[in-house]
């Protein structure tokens, strides 16, 4: 049987492949701290589920293609309030942030197509646009400078006519970077100058940890063209498994491609778009305990790292990862050999191997990348056991 190319040049998920090593790990009676997929523990604001209970139509039916008018009443509101203006033809609902992205590059680009990514990137990235019969031109970043990017000279350096958009997560996973708003001005400019899309994956706004106000690429003005936004209520609200995202542009012909996305898949699911937008009710007050909670984690993590020697990475600014070289000769084979072989009374830890996160080749083998999703003292010690593994691998 013949299976697709293109699928064929995808690899699995870092944050998942080894799963099944993790369900053989406890089975045999490990304990597991999961640092290895960003999934909150943090509790899904109450709303959600009260709209569930009330959500009283006889027929669930199919919503409208672009998404049911008061999730994205919801959305537009949300953005107003950081002064950002959208209308209703600016805003399709996707089934997660995911599927966004998929609306968004299977919209533009086409076999041969290039389109740039700051490395390290969110793996998933290299699966929607190998997809689509392009190709990632990376744009590496480095611990030392804080993962920063927006550098016009680098960016430019890799821009030709194959190249139509630049893309990257802000606040940065896996990296924590921030941009600054000179930065996003200099992306803006740079996307502007040459003709190309640029899409702000920006799921984790409400993550940021030194004061910073909540900047979108939305707020700048004389970009509409270019400007794409992802966004989702996965991380924000701590609703991973809704799946309720969207795709945000001013770029109207942009929107009408992506609506045939939208109208082949017929529509997310109705009672989820419903639920998620009675999420957008929170106050500012739920926000602010939650980014006090991941500061005071990310603290703890870092300063457990700290204790690691060999350990190189740069303390995150937003969302809620860290990217970190180890002392070890490959950090694929070293978390099979956590899964398998290692434990300290009874518990191991799972982490994302960070080659992956790469699209430059033979980069970031020996590198992971954790979601300081637990509890504090679940973290420290997590990275106790990681401290305590990386001794035991090397003296094998």
């Amino acid at each position: 049987m013949k299976f697709s190319s293109k699928m064929e040049r995808c690899g699995l998920s870092p944050m998942r492949k080894f799963a099944p090593y993790a369900v053989k790990a406890e089975q045999a009676g490990k304990k597991i701290y999961h640092l290895n997929i960003g999934q909150p523990d943090i509790e899904t604001p109450p709303a959600y589920f009260e709209a569930v209970k009330e959500f009283s139509q006889k027929v669930l039916a199919y919503a409208p293609s672009a998404g049911v008018p008061v999730l994205i009443e919801a959305i537009r509101n949300y953005y107003a309030g950081i002064g950002a203006q959208l209308t209703d033809k600016n805003i399709l609902i996707s089934t997660g942030g995911s599927e966004a992205l998929q609306m968004v590059l299977s919209s533009i680009l086409d076999d041969g197509d290039e389109i740039i990514i700051p490395e390290p990137f969110y793996p998933n990235y290299s699966t929607f646009v190998t997809l689509t019969g392009a190709k990632i031109r990376p744009l590496t970043t480095r611990p030392e400078e804080g993962y920063r990017f927006a550098f016009r000279d680098r960016i430019e350096a890799l821009i030709n006519e194959h190249t139509r958009a630049i893309l990257f997560t802000n606040p940065g996973n896996p990296t924590g970077a921030i941009l600054t708003q000179e930065e996003m001005q200099l992306m803006a400019d740079i996307a502007k100058e040459h003709d190309l899309f640029l899409i702000g994956d920006e799921v984790y706004r409400e993550f940021v940890y030194g004061g910073e106000p909540l900047m979108s690429l939305l707020q700048l003005e004389g970009y509409d063209e270019n400007v794409v936004v992802i966004d989702s209520v996965s991380k924000r609200f701590s609703a991973c498994g809704a799946r309720i995202g969207c795709m945000i542009t001013r770029n109207q012909e942009l929107y009408n491609q992506a609506m045939k996305w939208c109208q082949g898949r017929l529509c997310a699911s109705t009672i989820d778009q419903v639920a998620s937008a009675a999420l957008y009710t929170v106050g500012p007050e739920y926000f602010a305990a939650v980014r006090e909670e991941y500061k005071s984690r990310r603290d703890a993590l870092v300063a457990k790292l700290k204790e690691i020697p060999g350990v190189v990475y740069s303390e995150p600014k937003g969302a809620f990862y860290v990217m970190a070289a180890l002392p070890v000769d490959d950090a694929d084979t070293f978390q099979k050999w956590l899964l398998e072989e290692f434990d300290d009374n009874g518990e191991t830890v799972m982490f994302a191997p960070g080659e992956p996160f790469y699209g430059t080749p033979n980069t970031g083998k020996n590198e992971i990348r954790m979601a300081y999703v637990l509890k504090r003292e679940d973290l420290e010690r997590a990275i106790e056991l990681l401290k305590k593994g990386i001794e035991a691998y090397n003296n094998r």
